[in-house]
């Protein structure tokens, strides 16, 4: 294949593949599942993203159990989105004034996932992550 110029820098033909899915847009996407976990209850996805869902979502709640509250709100608020639910309460408010102290008593294992089976397209598979009562 011919020189084609600089489409992407990094030398003097450029970069010919460019990843098309980076960290930032993982994260990204983490966050908008962690704040989908916290409104609704529940989310399905894949079991690799099932894992850091559950990893995040286990370390907001300890958060919320810290006695220095404004500054455990500022931390969780770097990482859960701005998102009112039907109600008009922010997933903030959800997470410190209903499932945090829900989850007072319990030493960790907060969240769960259970196996739903393979997704139709491309057989993967699927679970369904929901806070434990």
């Amino acid at each position: 294949m011919p020189a084609q110029g600089r489409k992407n820098v990094h030398g003097k033909t450029g970069v010919r593949f460019k990843a098309a899915y980076t960290k930032s847009k993982y994260e990204n996407m983490l966050r908008n599942v962690v704040t989908d976990l916290i409104l609704k209850g529940h989310v399905k996805v894949t079991a690799a993203t099932g894992k850091d869902v559950v990893k995040e979502a286990d370390r907001l709640v300890t958060l919320t159990k810290k006695e220095d509250v404004m500054n455990a709100k500022r931390q969780a608020a770097r990482f859960v989105r701005n998102i009112n639910n039907e109600n008009g309460s922010s997933a903030l408010d959800v997470l410190f004034n209903e499932i945090g102290p829900k989850m007072k008593t319990r030493n960790g294992g907060y969240t769960r996932a259970l196996k739903l089976g393979n997704r139709r397209g491309d057989d993967a598979p699927i679970v369904l992550v929901t806070w434990v009562e």
